[in-house]
């Protein structure tokens, strides 16, 4: 077995099942934590609608803060955004996903998505800049921080270097981007990209902590 096939056999398939195992080990854990008693009167009904309203609220900037955090602001959607196209939206990616959910969409011609793809990698640089030298950035930050920024980026650099190869064959290049999306895919229930998908749970529950104390959200 030579590495691409170890790449896309054993490896993408070992990743494939911790990251569908940590992420439902991730939620379970979540929800049987002992909920404190909250021996409070309740202010106001917390139910569903308060969990979407902090959802769709905690995805802007409160007023006070825009001007300070437009630049990093800018930078982590330019990233995102980057990120989400790179992977959803690029043709041969629609494909593998194809493969096993039988499901296609459209998606964008290649051109763009390399140009999402330098874009995403330049904010990804430029946000680790700021943290490693903003003095509070840097005195709060851990290797959770570091290497979720490394295993993300990672796969975006070498799938842009597919085209260019760079002295390597096309076969070990494809290897090391698949084996650089199977590391991500591992570390993602675990760290701080735990955040993909724990995200609409932890604003929901904490509008719903807020509604019934009366707070403002």
């Amino acid at each position: 077995m030579d590495l691409l096939e170890f790449a896309k056999g054993p490896a993408l398939q070992v990743a494939a099942y911790i990251l569908v195992a940590g992420s439902i080990w991730r939620l379970i854990g979540i929800l049987l934590l002992k909920e404190k008693p909250d021996y409070s009167e309740p202010r106001q009904s917390a139910g569903l609608l308060a969990a979407l309203k902090v959802i769709y609220t905690r995805s802007f900037t409160a007023a006070p803060f825009k001007a300070a955090t437009l630049y990093p602001k800018m930078l982590a959607y330019v990233m995102h955004i980057g990120l989400f196209a790179t992977v959803f939206l690029f043709v041969p990616h629609i494909m593998f996903f194809e493969g096993f959910l039988g499901i296609e969409w459209p998606g964008l011609p290649n051109n763009i998505i390399y140009l999402l793809g330098v874009a995403a990698v330049v904010a990804s640089f430029a946000l680790l800049v700021r943290r490693l030298t903003s003095p509070v950035l840097k005195l709060i930050s851990n290797f959770d921080d570091y290497f979720s920024w490394f295993v993300t980026v990672l796969p975006l650099i070498t799938g842009l270097m597919i085209p260019v190869r760079m002295g390597l064959r096309y076969e070990t290049i494809l290897a090391i981007h698949i084996l650089s999306v199977a590391l991500l895919m591992i570390w993602l229930p675990f760290g701080k990209l735990g955040h993909t998908f724990l995200v609409f749970v932890t604003r929901g529950t904490t509008g719903m902590v807020f509604e019934r104390r009366g707070a403002k959200t």
